[in-house]
């Protein structure tokens, strides 16, 4: 039985993570997944239901509760969270909720089954390469200058983005690391076109 094709792009905030992955699904017509938003959508979702996002036990309950639906819009529950994941709340708050061990785990296994039900994918996030699809037909992790990726991340402080960077790097549970298979490509000056091709010659 013939593995699903899964692409695996990793890397901090601001690396051109997002718009690479699409680039490089459309060029092979798989579907992508943004699992960082999943993480967010958790968060959002506790905030708007008054579960203290620091509170483990509780933030686990609702992400293993949560019906959760990511694409071009994001849903928990029916309600649509989409303009919601990049607010600054969340922003403080997503790097707390992705360290609970018991909320990684249930998420990892949506992002599993996702790629089983859609037959493979290119799957973006911070640990995929390294725990969710250590088997990837090719592991990406993309990185960019300080500078470039505050410019990227125009909505959010810089210190903000430093600050999920430090801590999701630092937890004990599937922290942000490249892959030691994967292949690391700094994007600061390079066209996205330029990378999608040098992703796609790898496999």
């Amino acid at each position: 039985m013939t593995e699903p094709l899964v692409v695996a792009i990793d890397g901090p905030a601001g690396s051109g993570k997002s718009t690479v992955a699409r680039a490089v699904a459309e060029r092979l017509g798989l579907e992508v997944l943004d699992t960082g938003s999943m993480y967010r959508a958790v968060t959002s979702l506790a905030l708007r239901e008054g579960v203290d996002p620091r509170d483990a036990d509780k933030v686990t309950i609702l992400a293993t509760a949560v019906d959760l639906r990511v694409g071009v819009r994001v849903l928990a529950d029916g309600v649509d969270l989409t303009k919601t994941l990049r607010s600054e709340a969340v922003n403080e708050l997503v790097s707390v909720v992705a360290s609970v061990p018991g909320v990684r785990r249930e998420l990892v296994e949506r992002q599993r089954a996702w790629v089983a039900e859609h037959g493979g994918g290119v799957v973006e996030g911070r640990d995929i390469g390294s725990v969710v699809f250590p088997n990837a037909a090719v592991k990406v992790f993309l990185t960019a200058s300080d500078a470039e990726r505050a410019r990227r991340r125009g909505d959010e402080a810089p210190e903000s983005v430093a600050r999920r960077d430090l801590l999701d790097g630092g937890r004990e549970v599937s922290p942000l690391v490249a892959a030691s298979d994967a292949h690391v490509l700094d994007t600061t000056d390079r066209a996205v076109g330029d990378v999608v091709e040098e992703i796609l010659s790898w496999l």
